[in-house]
């Protein structure tokens, strides 16, 4: 506790404002039944009520309440962002990490196959393969998570390339431990760093994209409440001066700022590089 209360003494103002955006939105994400005064889909007054005193920020264009649909929205999105980065670090980081440490015919048939998928445009093929195979949410992690574990592959393959040359890998290979052994105590924790710093961008770019999905109507579906959909469906308030539609727009803005900002922070520590005076 006490090494975590130093660590965040030395944190930058920017990290520490991104760990308090961060630590609010998880909060909301949580408690967002007890938090919100009307349910997710629960249709409460007429379309597009004004800001009041019977709803802060309004209705929307079913007339449900914006506030309890954005904190709704804060647990679908998020949650849902990250467990697709988290199967992605599991299939891009596995075979990353494997195709670097047997090398070979293994290495040059994953690194092909890569290749391949990331040589198509990301949101055209998901858009292809969402509508082919429709849009129900574990269908939407597993997609996404397959096309986004491409970014992690090259990455945990750039990383580990470095680390099985090194004497302690060979050292462990002539001692006789098995494949797994080497990768699991060896390569991996010597890779954890970019690992982790790569994850908090790759969360940002997944969060981003399901956004984007749902703005385009294949992300996460009605009733389910979610930023991006958000904004489409209210984005005609605009014409009429109405800053409604930017409340879930400035919400993805805030908390990809601030995870960028931990990240640089976290990269910066992991570097070994010093706060200059």
């Amino acid at each position: 506790m006490k090494q975590l209360i130093k660590l965040l003494k030395s944190a930058p103002p920017t990290a520490i404002f991104g760990l308090l955006v961060i630590v609010v939105y998880v909060f909301v994400a949580f408690f967002a039944p007890v938090l919100t005064p009307y349910g997710e889909s629960e249709i409460v007054g007429s379309e597009f009520e004004p800001w009041g005193e019977g709803f802060v920020l309004g209705t929307d264009n079913l007339g449900r309440d914006m506030l309890t649909r954005l904190v709704y929205g804060a647990r679908n999105t998020i949650g849902i962002a990250f467990a697709t980065t988290c199967l992605a670090f599991l299939i891009g980081g596995f075979f990353g990490l494997l195709a670097t440490t047997l090398g070979g015919w293994v290495d040059q048939v994953l690194g092909r196959i890569v290749d391949v998928l990331m040589a198509i445009p990301t949101l055209i093929f998901a858009l292809l393969i969402l509508t082919i195979l429709g849009t129900s949410i574990p269908v939407l992690i597993v997609v996404i998570a397959i096309l986004d574990s491409t970014r992690v592959f090259r990455l945990a393959r750039a990383v580990s390339m470095n680390i099985v040359v090194l004497d302690f890998v060979e050292a462990a290979r002539l001692r006789g431990e098995g494949i797994w052994w080497v990768i699991g105590r060896e390569v991996l924790p010597n890779s954890m760093p970019p690992l982790v710093a790569e994850f908090g961008l790759r969360f940002c770019f997944v969060f981003l994209f399901i956004s984007a999905l749902s703005f385009l109507g294949l992300g996460l579906q009605p009733p389910t409440a979610d930023w991006g959909s958000m904004v489409r469906d209210n984005a005609t308030l605009i014409t009429y001066g109405d800053i409604t539609p930017l409340l879930p727009a400035g919400a993805i803005a805030l908390l990809t700022v601030g995870v960028n900002f931990v990240v640089d922070w976290f990269l910066h520590k992991t570097s070994g590089l010093r706060d200059e005076h």
